[in-house]
């Protein structure tokens, strides 16, 4: 799993993001093994529930991910690890590319009406 884990040069660009664990409550999740989880799952696909025991329970995670999600948190760890790559010249800033070759649309997508039925009401006549 070492390969899909942030490496600590990624960690301290992020993890003043992060709050400090409250002194009460619940013991703290470390939130590095949150983010390498949440990464993990995002680079599978693989569903939650799927997740290695080794980042702990999956609720937790999927908890995590949708509150730093709903928060911005998660755009704001995106937004710095994109712009080291940016500043270390691995990508162009206004380089992005989407791949459409898989995109489906139904013929009546299109506006195409389905096979032996008249579009055109007044074609009736």
């Amino acid at each position: 799993m070492v390969r899909h884990r942030i490496v600590d040069q990624e960690w301290e660009l992020v993890k003043d993001l992060f709050p400090k664990p409250a002194a009460t409550g619940r013991p703290p999740v470390n939130p590095r093994d949150m983010i390498d989880a949440i990464f993990w799952r995002l680079r599978t696909g693989s569903p939650w529930r799927d997740l290695p025991e080794e980042f702990g329970p999956w609720k937790t995670v999927y908890n995590h991910f949708d509150k730093w999600n709903s928060d911005g948190t998660l755009d704001k760890v995106k937004r710095r690890l994109l712009q080291k790559i940016v500043d270390t010249e691995g990508i162009h800033e206004d380089l992005w590319c989407v791949d459409g070759t898989v995109v489906r649309a139904a013929r009546c997508a299109a506006g195409g009406g389905k096979k032996g039925i008249p579009k055109n009401p007044k074609t009736m006549r």
